[in-house]
């Protein structure tokens, strides 16, 4: 095998254990906004909100079950490090 192979393979070899390197130091921000203003947090408690039973709203208003609901989930995403919608932050 020439010389010049040899070299490029081990580039290649460091250049891949590099990328592994980076990918372990560097984890993915799910909370960091796209560029079209959503974050991929808020898909959990929407989700979750969509496969709720639905409940009939009596005069106008919720219901204490739904309201309770939304509760809950809301609660649920704040206990694990997650924003609700309407409460994401924005990086300046």
């Amino acid at each position: 095998m020439p010389t010049l192979h040899r070299l490029a393979t081990l580039r290649d070899d460091v250049i891949f254990f590099v990328y592994l390197y980076q990918m372990w130091a560097y984890k993915v921000d799910y909370t960091r906004m796209n560029e079209f203003g959503q974050g991929g947090d808020d898909e959990e408690v929407d989700e979750k909100l969509a496969s709720k039973p639905m409940t009939s709203i009596a005069g106008g208003k919720e219901s204490e079950a739904v309201t309770e609901v939304k509760e809950e989930i809301l609660a649920d995403a704040k206990a694990t490090g997650q924003q609700a919608k309407g409460e994401v932050k924005r990086r300046k």
